[in-house]
């Protein structure tokens, strides 16, 4: 087991907070960071069932065992629990009292808002970072990367990734579905979601999503919100402030996990991978999911988009972060050309605010400087937000729980 890099993190949030919520998807490794983290804690999963049925009967009883304080797993099953946290924490005022976990947003963050604001620092934990991969397999490759994807168990317990994935896809993603929603035919979803990993980095189009899948376009934006709370997909919002030009309004659809995508899309090998029509689309996924990682393990929420407007003009990734856009296009090829750097010109040239340079981030081994704009391979770089973010002379970011 390695030391996840939200470690610090998390630490110094329990420190100042008497509350710590770790949010996530299922398998990202949140029980385990949590328990390496604070060994000497009380440990309870709300997913037990006569643990669940006990603490629903009796919530006092529960939290009144443990004096010193406790970790609490799938605190999601029983939000009703977070109003009892709330009455302690706010008469005894200790730091660090409870570390909670859970995988689906809506309900916890409704219940959250209001019982523990103020009270709980949130961080996000997702699959492994690509500096967490690294300690398994030293030099990644970035197609065998889209197939094994950054899920904990792959590499720790050396699972094959296509037995995972359709375990992972059956087991988690298909029954915390039929939780949040009344799903009456399971096939028209699963046409859904095969459909959204054809769509991997496109502007997601509801019209064509339900014509396709043959239910309605309010039934597509509940799927795809329900798949957003389980942290299976996530979505880039588009930049278009201060643009007078008529620019895309509508987001851009990922997968947390790329590997579930390539999953989807029947690619189970790395020659597979390389060859297929959409390995651009899934190597930007890869690249742009790793980038939020460095910024969620820091405690970061980071604000990021992507710009296109209606004459084709496009930049991949823009990321806010010290007073400064700085833009980001992302190639899977190897081999660099001037090509690649017309969206980043042109969008500097569109003089909006302060607009650095920004980055190139393609699959090549060359590392150099062109026009300000520096090209790197993200998969080798041991930081990439750090790296995009931060320069000698620009400060660190701030944190923010």
């Amino acid at each position: 087991m390695i030391v996840r890099e939200i470690t610090r993190e998390l630490k110094e949030s329990a420190a100042e907070f008497p509350v710590v919520t770790v949010l996530g998807p299922r398998q990202s490794g949140k029980t385990t960071l949590v328990r390496m983290t604070f060994p000497d804690m009380p440990y309870f999963s709300l997913e037990e069932p006569d643990l669940r049925i006990a603490v629903e009967a009796d919530p006092r009883g529960f939290l009144g065992q443990v004096r010193h304080g406790m970790i609490i797993d799938e605190i999601q099953r029983v939000p009703a629990l977070l109003s009892y946290i709330q009455g302690i924490v706010d008469s005894t005022g200790q730091a660090g009292m409870f570390i909670l976990t859970g995988s689906h947003q809506p309900k916890l963050h409704m219940a959250i808002s209001q019982s523990l604001a103020g009270r709980t620092a949130v961080l996000e934990l997702w699959p492994f970072s690509l500096r967490e991969v690294r300690n398994y397999q030293p030099a990644p490759d970035a197609f065998d990367l889209l197939v094994k994807g950054f899920f904990p168990r792959v590499y720790q317990e050396n699972l094959k990734p296509r037995r995972f994935y359709n375990g992972y896809l059956q087991m988690y993603v298909e029954r915390d579905v039929r939780a949040l929603i009344n799903l009456r035919d399971l096939s028209q979803f699963q046409k859904f979601i095969l459909l959204l990993a054809g769509r991997v980095g496109q502007v997601i189009n509801y019209a064509s999503l339900s014509n396709d899948t043959g239910v309605s376009t309010t039934t597509i934006k509940n799927w795809l919100s329900v798949l957003k709370a389980s942290y299976v997909v996530f979505e880039l919002p588009p930049f278009f402030a201060n643009i007078r030009k008529r620019v895309i309004k509508s987001p851009k659809l990922y997968f947390t996990d790329v590997g579930l995508a390539s999953f989807l899309l029947g690619i189970h090998t790395r020659e597979q991978a390389a060859r297929d029509p959409l390995r651009g689309q899934l190597y930007e996924n890869l690249v742009i999911a790793d980038i939020i990682k460095g910024a969620l393990n820091r405690g970061i929420r980071p604000q990021v988009y992507f710009f296109r407007d209606s004459h084709g003009n496009e930049v991949d990734l823009l990321i806010r972060e010290n007073g400064m856009l700085i833009p980001v296009e992302i190639k899977s090829s190897e081999t660099f050309s001037i090509a690649f750097l017309k969206g980043l010109e042109r969008f500097k040239s569109l003089g909006l605010e302060t607009v650095a340079p920004g980055a190139l981030l393609y699959n090549g081994s060359q590392q150099f400087t062109i026009h300000g704009v520096r090209a790197f391979n993200a998969l080798k770089d041991p930081d990439p937000w750090g790296s995009l973010t931060s320069s000698p002379d620009r400060p660190e970011s701030s944190k923010d729980t």
